[in-house]
């Protein structure tokens, strides 16, 4: 018996996947995020705006002299969610 695929969640405070050890959002949970919120992607923004905000706090908190910049948090969580518009 095969035992079904493990989502790819957060570990917290570490911000890293439990399935893949990526820092998470992993390329598989991004994945899965923009198919769970194809129908609304102003929601997948604002859930994953809310993420960044606890990801920032507990990175800092762990590792205040190392945690991760402010635009490489934004990159992480939310830019890769944001629509890109043509030129």
């Amino acid at each position: 018996m095969v035992s079904p695929p493990r989502p790819h969640l957060p570990i917290r405070p570490l911000w890293l996947c439990r399935t893949c050890a990526a820092p998470w959002p992993c390329a598989t949970a991004r994945l899965t995020l923009l198919r769970e919120y194809a129908d609304d992607p102003v929601a997948l923004l604002v859930y994953l705006g809310g993420l960044l905000h606890d990801a920032a706090g507990q990175l800092h908190t762990l590792n205040p002299h190392d945690a991760p910049e402010p635009a490489q948090l934004f990159d992480r969580f939310l830019g890769w969610a944001v629509p890109r518009r043509s030129p």
